[in-house]
């Protein structure tokens, strides 16, 4: 089945800043967007206002209709998006969705994935293929079927990860190759050239697990390989954390950068040693060297402004 670009009937769905680059690519292309679904306006932060998601903010000022359903299953919604009359849905970061939503446009519904599948399905690709130190990764689009991330393959496109990306600089990577990918797709399915194949299982298989305050802590007994990409992975957001112990006081320290000198040494793993303009923490095969870190009640600063004001203890370590 094909059809025109001027009478194909969008919807789109999605939450965060990299959905927002790929609905823009559908405007700038001045494809008909129908309807933008993206969550319900949440209070976020401590003064706990009520925030927008950035889909949203931008569907607005582009003047598109905006839906936010708290239940993607009641028949008020269903009836909703049928009247729109989709001839395709596309997904970039959103929920999962019931089978009665995914099916309904007679071209499919496609996901765009920021890895390249079936590795890395879940929450958190981005921050996982740099944690688990990959010098590869990708965008990937396939058809939604009733399981996460696993419906049929039509395109992927791979990059490469430096030694220096973060999660940040990865993310606007993928994002701008996921908007090329993304109007690849449109067009073939437009054009009834998709091809789509199915995902085969490797082993191993890699999973990008949900970030939570678990995971996000620096595990001081890996390598300093290990480490270093751990806090790339999770910089900027939500940032690799450890505990500091300097006398009778325990900091929670977030860390944002950090290098790592490779050396044998005897010193105990998590000792911290403080010097005039550098701050090291031993690691089973050198020091893990701190550059950017923040903490608590303090902004994000480097080694030198954080020494003008604080003194460590001799017996200070990592826990």
């Amino acid at each position: 089945m094909s059809i025109a670009k001027e009478q194909l009937r969008i919807i789109f769905m999605g939450t965060p800043d990299f959905a927002v680059h790929i609905l823009d690519g559908l405007v700038q292309q001045h494809y008909t967007v129908v309807g933008v679904i993206t969550a319900p306006d949440r209070p976020a932060g401590r003064g706990q206002k009520i925030k927008q998601s950035a889909v949203k903010i931008y569907a607005k000022n582009q003047q598109l209709n905006v839906l936010q359903p708290e239940n993607l299953k009641h028949p008020d919604f269903i009836a909703e998006i049928e009247a729109l009359k989709p001839d395709l849905q596309i997904v970039v970061a959103f929920r999962m969705l019931p089978k009665t939503v995914w099916q309904l446009p007679k071209l499919g519904t496609f996901n765009l994935h920021a890895s390249l599948l079936p590795q890395y399905r879940g929450a958190a690709p981005i921050n996982w293929a740099i944690i688990n130190g990959e010098k590869e990764t990708g965008v990937s689009t396939f058809f939604i079927d009733d399981k996460i991330d696993t419906g049929a393959l039509i395109f992927q496109k791979s990059i490469s990860i430096s030694k220096d990306d973060t999660a940040g600089t990865l993310h606007d990577k993928l994002m701008s190759e996921g908007k090329q990918l993304t109007l690849k797709t449109i067009d073939y399915i437009c054009k009834g050239r998709v091809s789509p194949t199915e995902q085969h299982e490797p082993t191993p298989l890699k999973t990008a697990y949900k970030l939570n305050k678990e995971n996000c802590k620096i595990d001081w007994k890996k390598s300093g390989e290990q480490i270093r990409n751990h806090v790339r992975g999770l910089n900027p957001y939500p940032g690799a954390w450890a505990l500091l112990q300097n006398g009778s006081d325990t900091f929670n320290v977030k860390l944002y950068e950090v290098d790592f000198e490779e050396t044998n040494h005897d010193i105990a793993v998590g000792v911290l040693v403080a010097e005039k303009s550098s701050i090291k923490i031993a690691v089973c095969d050198g020091f893990i060297v701190w550059n950017q870190f923040k903490f608590p009640g303090k902004k994000q600063m480097d080694v030198k402004s954080f020494l003008n004001g604080f003194s460590f203890l001799s017996n200070s370590k990592m826990i």
